[in-house]
């Protein structure tokens, strides 16, 4: 073995034995204030839905049986960072967001692995994710769980289309839908035991946030049908610069 190879976890098994206990449905949480000091010259964007945490069979059940009905999703995944200053991050992915404009379920793969029947959504062609950086999500997912990803657009591959420079989803934000996204979440513990209300806003905020972006340019203007095939190019490479 490698010392690359040491680094990168072992395979997890698909699974559907999940945790017994709940996490109760939230509803419509207040955005939190951004950084001290700070005042955005725009209005605060955030997810307005219902939110689940999925951590158990009857909220994974109600999940599958929602999103598998739905043509477009918001995709996005959380990881516990790293704090130790030139040590690589080999943490697997805590969370998966998935989400619509009315609700967004986050799972807790740290507690549960990636159920079957999610990853079974992740390889539909027929139910587009939409999310940003997608090759890093992908690589970090794969390093622990096996699936074959199907029907994933990168905003960073479409944004060139429209004439767009930027490719951080909070840039991209502002600019096309005149919100401003908070990041004060991202560097939170997510493999904490209960994720906070502040931690889940900003999780379901960050997947659907994706897809509002992604509406917005297609309401402008459709994609060709060659810029589809570009965009819809395999996930597990990263966009051209």
């Amino acid at each position: 073995m490698t010392p690359a190879q040491s680094l990168v976890p072992p395979l997890l098994p698909l699974t559907d034995a999940l945790l017994d206990a709940e996490t109760p449905i939230m509803t419509t949480i207040d955005a939190p204030a951004d950084e001290p000091g700070a005042e955005p010259a725009l209005p605060v964007g955030s997810f307005g839905g219902k939110i689940t945490v999925v951590a158990g069979r009857r909220s994974l059940r109600e999940a599958v049986r929602y999103l598998s009905t739905q043509s477009m999703l918001g995709f996005d995944t959380e990881t516990k960072p790293m704090f130790i200053a030139g040590r690589r991050n080999n943490n697997t992915v805590a969370l998966l967001q998935l989400t619509t404009d009315e609700r967004a379920y986050l799972f807790r793969l740290n507690k549960i692995g990636l159920p079957r029947s999610i990853a079974d959504l992740l390889a539909s062609k027929d139910i587009l994710k939409v999310g940003a950086a997608i090759h890093e999500d992908m690589r970090q997912l794969q390093a622990a769980f096996f699936f074959r990803p199907a029907g994933f657009v990168d905003i960073q591959r479409v944004v060139p289309f429209y004439g767009f420079v930027e490719k951080g989803v909070k840039k991209l934000a502002a600019r096309i839908l005149h919100v401003h996204i908070s990041k004060n979440q991202q560097l939170s513990n997510w493999e904490s035991p209960m994720l906070t209300r502040s931690q889940c806003l900003y999780a379901a905020t960050d997947a659907w946030v994706c897809r509002e972006i992604f509406l917005a340019l297609q309401k402008e203007r459709p994609l060709t049908d060659a810029e589809w095939k570009q965009v819809l190019k395999n996930p597990l490479k990263s966009p051209a610069p």
